[in-house]
C-alpha cells in the first residue's frame, strides 16, 4: 500500500533540511503507541534509526536504515526501510521529500510504502497509518514556521 502527505511550511528547502533532526522525530511521534527511541544517527545514506513501539501489555522493535539520500538545487529526500519491523508488517520504505515550493517556502511530501504480507491487512490498516502521517502535518507547519 502506498500513502502520501504533502505539507506546505514556511522555511525555505534547504532550512527545513537542517531541521530534520532528532528533536522533530520525537515531536513526530503520534501519542499511541508511545516510542522509546533507542538510536537515531540521522537522515544520512548508512544512519540508523531504532526504536521501541510500546503498546502498554507489549513492546515491538522497529528499525530502520536510511538507504538513500540526495540534495540537489531545488529539493532533497532521503529514504528508509524498515529491517527489523513490528510483527504486523512485512515491509516498509519511507520517502521524506522537501521541494522548494518558492524562496521562502516548501513542501514536505512523507511518500510510504507499506506491506503487512495481506491485502486485506494492508486495506484494514490504512487509516491507522494514514492517520499517523497526517497527524506530522500541524507538527511540520508549526515546526517550520
Amino acid at each position: 500500500m502506498e500513502i502520501t502527505v504533502r505539507t506546505k511550511v514556511n522555511r525555505p528547502y534547504l532550512q527545513v533540511k537542517e531541521g530534520f533532526n532528532e528533536e522533530l522525530f520525537r515531536s513526530l511521534n503520534p501519542p499511541f503507541p508511545k516510542v522509546k527511541l533507542r538510536r537515531f544517527d540521522g537522515c544520512r545514506k548508512g544512519d540508523v534509526v531504532d526504536m521501541e513501539l510500546q503498546f502498554g501489555l507489549f513492546e515491538q522493535r522497529w528499525e530502520s536504515h536510511i538507504v538513500a539520500d540526495d540534495t540537489t538545487g531545488s529539493y532533497f529526500f532521503f529514504e528508509d526501510e524498515g529491517k527489523l519491523l513490528p510483527f504486523f508488517l512485512k515491509k516498509w520504505r519511507h520517502r521524506h521529500w522537501v521541494e522548494k515550493a518558492g524562496e521562502e517556502q516548501s513542501v514536505i511530501v512523507d511518500n510510504v510504502h507499506y506491506s503487512t504480507g495481506s491485502l486485506f491487512s494492508d486495506i484494514l490498516l490504512y487509516p491507522v497509518m494514514q492517520a499517523q502521517f497526517l497527524y506530522r502535518r500541524p507538527i511540520y507547519k508549526k515546526w517550520f514556521a
